[in-house]
C-alpha cells in the first residue's frame, strides 16, 4: 500500500443493483475497513459492471467492519442479509459472535441481531443471519425525511484475529410490510 492510498475501501455505487424494491450489493458495492490493504483483504478486480462474481476475501483482521448504504422507500419493510462462505483454512471464528446492524437515516436508532459465522468450512456458501438467528428487519416510516439505510456486519469487540471469510454479496430485500 502506498502512502497516497487510503486503507479503507469505499463502496462503488455501480456495484449496487436494484431489483424492484430490493437491492444486491456486490463486494465492491460495500465499504470495507482495511479493504485496500492487501495483507488484510483480497478484493475482486474492477471490471465492467456486473462482470465479476468474485467475492471479497478476508485474509486476516481483528476489526471486521463491512458496511453498505441504499435509499429505501417509505412504508416498506426490508430484510438485510449477507451471502458468505468460509475457506478451508478459515480461522478465528469459533466462539465469536458478530453483529448484523442497521438503521434508517443518519440519526436513526440501530437495530441489530447477533450472528454466528458457521464453523465448518465444508458447508459452502451460507447466509448471515442463518436460520438459528432472528432476521434483521427494518421498517421505513411514512414520515421519514432521511430514507437512507445504513447497515453492516461487525465483529470489533473480541480483538481476536480472524480470516478466511468470503463475502459474495449483501442483500436488502423487501418483505411484506407491517406498516399501514
Amino acid at each position: 500500500m502506498s502512502l497516497s492510498t487510503k486503507p479503507h475501501f469505499q463502496a462503488e455505487e455501480d456495484e449496487i443493483t436494484k431489483q424492484g424494491d430490493s437491492y444486491i450489493l456486490k463486494p465492491r458495492g460495500l465499504s470495507i475497513v482495511w479493504g485496500n490493504v492487501e495483507h488484510y483483504w483480497k478484493l475482486p478486480k474492477k471490471l465492467s459492471k456486473g462482470d465479476s462474481n468474485d467475492p471479497a476475501e478476508l485474509k486476516q483482521v481483528s476489526w471486521l467492519e463491512v458496511t453498505g448504504s441504499v435509499s429505501l422507500i417509505p412504508t416498506k419493510t426490508y430484510q438485510i442479509s449477507f451471502d458468505v462462505e468460509l475457506t478451508p483454512c478459515a480461522f478465528g471464528w469459533r466462539d465469536i459472535q458478530a453483529l448484523l446492524m442497521a438503521k434508517v437515516g443518519k440519526r436513526g436508532k440501530y437495530k441489530w441481531t447477533k450472528v454466528k459465522v458457521v464453523q465448518d468450512p465444508n458447508v459452502g456458501r451460507f447466509t448471515i443471519p442463518d436460520k438459528t438467528s432472528p432476521p434483521l428487519r427494518i421498517e421505513v416510516l411514512p414520515a421519514s425525511v432521511d430514507n437512507m439505510l445504513h447497515f453492516g456486519l461487525y465483529e470489533v469487540w473480541s480483538e481476536k484475529w480472524k480470516g478466511g471469510l468470503k463475502i459474495h454479496q449483501a442483500n436488502v430485500t423487501e418483505v411484506t410490510s407491517t406498516l399501514a
